[in-house]
Parts: C-alpha cells; structure tokens; sequence
C-alpha cells in the first residue's frame, strides 16, 4: 500500500499522478474503517482528501503554515504528517486528538474546534511573519457554512489591507454541519455556476498582450475595466470588490490542478481566495447520501453505515425536542432558534411541525442572541437551543441584548458539563460560572427526564431572561417518585436526615444519589437536596440544612470558580461560619478528550472518588472509617 510508506510531506511529494490518486483512496479506506470503531467526523474528512494532499505538495510543512477552520477536517492532515498509526485512539483517553493540537504535533499550526476563527488566525500569524521579516506561506482553510458567522467577515475586511501573501482556501461542500442556510449559500451558488470567468480574465489578457504595439496597453484597458467584467459574469463578485483576489471555482478533488493553483497563489501579494468545491462524505456511500448523519459519529457498522450502539432509553435532547414541540401546540408565540445545529439540538421536528417559527441563522451565535431579544422585545418566547460550549461565543449579547433588557429569552444550554471525545474545545464546564454571573438571569438544571419536561413548561412561562442546563447523552430515569412543582429559587428535598447535606444540581443529583446510598450501607445518616436552582441560590433550603447538619456537600458538573459550590460557601461562611462546606466541582483547567465515565473518574466526580474525598476531608463524621484507622 502507498499509505505505508508516507510519514511526511516528502513522502507525499515523490508519489506520480497515479501514486496520489490511490493514495487518496487508501486514505479513504483507512478513514472508513477507522472510524467505524472509534466514531468521530467522517463525512467532512472524506470530502477534503485531495485537498488535503494538494496542500501538501505545494507548501512546505511544517515551515509553512495550515490552520484548519474548526478542524473537524483535519484527519487526513495528520494522517500525512506522520501519525496514521495513532488513529486507533482517535479521541480516546489519552490518544490522538479529534482537533488541531499544537502541543500533539509541529505540523499543527493553531487549535481549532470552533467556526469561523481561522481567518483571523490567519491574518495573525501573517502579520507576525512580516513584523519579524520572515518568509512563509499561511494558508486558512474555511468551510462554506463557517462564513455564516461574523467573525469570518471581519477577518476579511482586514485580510483584504494586507501587502504580503495570505492565502485562504474556501471549501464549499454546500454544508456546515446541516444543510446552509442564508445569503452567503445563495451568493455562493452563484459563483459554482460560472466555470468562465477565470478563464477568460487568464485566456484574454494572454492574447492580447501579443498583439504588436498596442497589445499591453489594451491588457491595461483590460484590468481598468475589469469590475464591468466581473459584475456581468458573476453577480457582486464581494471578494474582489473588497480587495482579496478571487480563483476559482475549482475541482476540489482533482489533486494535480488544486497543487498548481496553490502554487499560484503563493505569488501574490495580497490576500487570495480560492474558491474550492469538494463533496461531503466523497466515496462513502451512506454519507454521501446522508452526510448530516455522518458528520459526528459513533463506531458504525461499514457495510449498513448503522451505529453499532443501542439506544435504549432517549436522550435530554430527545426529552426535550418532544416537549418543545409540545408546548408550542398551545403557545403560538413560541419561536426557536438555532446557530445551524437543528439536528444536534433536537429542534429538527420543530422545524418541520412549525416551519414558520423556525429560525436557523446559520454559525452566528452571537446573531442568534440578539435576533431573539428582538424577538421577545416584540412580543414572542424565543427559545434558543444551543450547545454549552457554543454559548460562550454570544456573552456579550446575554449581557448586553437580553438581561438588561430583561427580555423574556429561553436558552435550552445543551451539551452542559462533560462531553467526552471531543475534548478542551467543547466540554461544556464553564456555563454556571459565566450564566450566573449575569444580572437578572436564571439559571435551572433537570435531574432527570421527567424534571426537564417541568422545566421546560416553568421556564417559558417565565417572564425573563432563563437558563435550563442539561447534559449530553441519555437521560436520567431514575428518582422519578421526586416531582414537586417547579417554584421560583426553590429546591427539592429528596431525603431529609441529619449529620451530611448533599446538595446537588443536575446530572450530580443521579451522582449524589449513589453517594447517599453507599454512606447508608455504612450506617451513616445523609440528606439529599435537588438544588435546581443555580441562580437565584435557594438559601431558605441553606438556612434550613444549616440548623441541624454539620456539614453541607455541594456538586455541580462546573469548574468550582463562580459555580454553584462558591455561592453557596461564600453564603454559609457569612452567616454559619461553625458549618463546614465541601465543594465538589471540575478543576479550574481545560479537560482533555476521553470517555466521560473515564474523564469523571479521572476528575474526582465519580461516586466512589467522592466518597473517598469526603471521608480524607470530613473524618469527624467518619471516625470508623478505613482512613482513619
């Protein structure tokens, strides 16, 4: 096989015309298979092979630079840069990363994991090159659906001042994760209909400047009337109006040509777009045919394209998107919106059940956000459906757009706490800290399916800014004999003893649980609290545990700074200094790719690190244990 013998771009630049396209057949295969028993993003990985081995033959790696938009496309990079035999822990606890990493290898010139951040990185790095004077290509490599968001068009507005070369590679594949929405796709329709433009501008300016005598000055008229040209054989042609060279479209799985133009491009000095078509999930049937389905995966069965997973039991996701639709039966005022993730949030059926109060806005969280405070301003529930990590992007419009307005927005923060495999970039471990630190927000969090469903109806009935949090992943079906009424700041008692106060909000309460009934197996006696409430902090409940527990056990699935643990400390140590306060909470640091179960083990979250922890901090209340003897 050719795959064997590459370990690097030299490899990669011996190979003939041939060689290469079997290469990117291999390459395929081995993705494929791969894949189907690690899981991770394979459609947007098939498409991109060729372009990925083009890249290769015409830059110098890693002197020359790739930053990778999102970098869910990135395998077959790391595949040629030497570490196709790590792929069997692809996103496995201390594996291979699904991601860009800059500390996993050289040839990783920037981390990546969220849209719309690689032309920005870019143009940075370019600048930084020409400050210091030296001499390298950087190349960004941006999806179609990444130009939906914002930050995209501000890189480019400040890519097109630039006097030195600065190459960004556009592949369009008609997809972001689901489907385009937007002028952006529209206006790039437009461009994959022409094939005669590039032609043209090269064919004539080459003819005429041989004609004796008058040929160059006629190539001069040419280019003055250049924007004539461009306006009547391709609608608006932004990209060159700003001042960044446009090429293209072009084949974006025909290696040889892609090489010859990136080679091109590398000679002008100033911003250049190539404009490259590729097919998402290219020589994979189902995802050629599905590809929103095979964006994100879990291990599959080749042959069918089926996960090998049962599902037994539905996901919050899946709680959710029922409910959501179900309230929207009687409330017609019930708008939801979604930055380009309606399958990954469950808001698909919503779109179809009530097309007209759908609004997808593409990768535009920050848009998202303050569309839907100008939405509740005039009068409507807006309902944004989001996944943690995602919400970040739009602080500025929570604080700004929605809470000082006070506007009635709902954010459903899916993907809360840990989310496993695809690490640093997507673990949803800061949103109590960031929430909570906003006035006038609430914020709520299920301890199981049947909460959520409450939740869901408290919350839009709610006349202000909320926040319901919840994990990735199947629901909890277990405490469902514990539904009191949804009440504003107020907790849920489970078990009421004395001695030890677990108090828990959301997926921890399942975790507290555990912890209770283990401490009861050895005889010990233990409250345990639903806290629901993050913000505002229940401190009736706290005043409450306070008269007759010595100590109060707080988890959440948050880092501890600005969660729910610190709030409830820096309440008790004003006003109950002799009470002891346990915080159990993720560390303050990014959490590396892994299986949760692992990663929570790992963490000190789990019910038996736990239980330990409790046992080597609160040995008074535990003087038969083996700790202490």
């Amino acid at each position: 096989m050719i795959l064997d013998k590459i370990n690097g771009p030299d490899d990669v630049k011996k190979l003939n015309e041939t060689e290469l396209r079997e290469l990117a057949e291999e390459i395929r295969s081995f993705l494929i298979e791969k894949i189907s028993h690690t899981g991770g993003h394979l459609a947007s990985n098939l498409g991109v092979v060729e372009l990925t081995i083009a890249l290769y033959l015409a830059f110098d790696l890693p002197k020359d630079k790739i930053i990778w938009d999102v970098g869910h496309q990135s395998y077959t990079h790391k595949i040629l840069s030497g570490r196709k035999d790590d792929f069997d822990g692809l996103r496995q606890y201390g594996g291979l990363s699904g991601f860009p990493k800059r500390k996993e290898s050289p040839f990783d010139a920037f981390d990546t994991g969220h849209s719309s951040t690689s032309i920005s990185a870019g143009l940075g790095m370019a600048q930084g090159r020409d400050v210091l004077g030296e001499e390298y290509s950087i190349v960004s490599v941006i999806g179609d659906g990444a130009l939906t968001g914002g930050m995209a068009y501000e890189a480019l507005n400040n890519a097109a001042r630039l006097k030195k070369n600065f190459i960004i590679v556009l592949n369009d594949n008609k997809m972001s994760i689901s489907e385009n929405v937007g002028g952006i796709s529209r206006y790039l329709s437009n461009l994959r209909a022409d094939e005669g433009y590039n032609l043209l501008k090269k064919n004539v300016a080459g003819t005429l400047a041989k004609v004796p005598m008058i040929g160059n000055d006629l190539v001069d008229t040419l280019l003055r009337t250049k924007n004539s040209i461009k306006q009547f054989l391709i609608p608006g042609m932004w990209f060159e109006n700003m001042g960044i060279t446009y090429l293209g479209p072009v084949d974006g799985h025909d290696v040889k040509g892609l090489a010859k133009i990136f080679s091109e491009a590398k000679k002008i000095n100033h911003a250049v777009l190539i404009h490259v078509m590729t097919k998402k999930g290219k020589g994979y049937r189902p995802a050629e045919r599905n590809p929103s389905s095979f964006h994100g995966v879990e291990p599959f069965d080749i042959e069918t394209g089926k996960p090998l997973g049962q599902k037994l039991y539905p996901s919050y996701t899946d709680v959710f998107s029922r409910e959501i639709c179900k309230i929207a039966e009687t409330n017609e005022k019930l708008v939801a919106v979604t930055a380009a993730m309606p399958d990954g949030t469950g808001l698909k059926r919503f779109s179809r059940l009530y097309p007209q109060r759908f609004f997808d806005v593409g990768i535009a969280e920050e848009h998202a956000v303050t569309s839907a405070a100008g939405m509740a301003a005039a009068g409507l529930k807006p309902v944004v459906v989001v996944y943690s990590s995602f919400l970040q992007r739009a602080y500025d419009q929570i604080v700004h757009d929605v809470c000082i307005q006070n506007l009635p927005v709902l954010f459903c923060v899916d993907r809360a706490g840990l989310v496993g495999s695809d690490g640093e970039t997507h673990q949803g471990i800061f949103d109590l800290t960031y929430l909570s630190s906003i006035p006038n927000m609430s914020v709520i969090a299920p301890k199981n399916l049947w909460e959520l469903r409450e939740m869901l109806q408290f919350a839009v009935d709610y006349e202000g800014p909320m926040a319901i949090r919840y994990p990735r992943g199947q629901a909890y079906r277990g405490l469902k004999e514990f539904l009191a009424p949804v009440e504003y700041k107020k907790s849920e008692i489970l078990y009421d003893e004395d001695s030890i106060a677990l108090l828990a909000v959301g997926s921890m309460v399942s975790t507290a649980e555990h912890i209770r009934t283990k401490l009861k197996e050895e005889g010990h006696s233990c409250t345990l609290v639903n806290g629901r409430f993050i913000k505002p902090v229940d401190t009736d409940v706290v005043d409450y545990l306070a008269r007759n527990h010595r100590c109060i056990v707080t988890l959440e699935e948050n880092v501890l700074r600005g969660g729910y643990g610190e709030r409830i400390t820096d309440y008790v140590q004003k006003h109950y200094p002799a009470i002891r306060v346990v915080n159990i909470a993720l560390p303050d640091a990014y959490v590396e790719h892994g299986n949760v179960s692992k990663l929570r083990s790992d963490l000190g979250i789990d019910s038996d690190s736990i239980l330990i922890k409790l046992k080597n901090e609160l040995k008074s209340e535990f003087p038969g244990s083996e700790e202490n003897r």
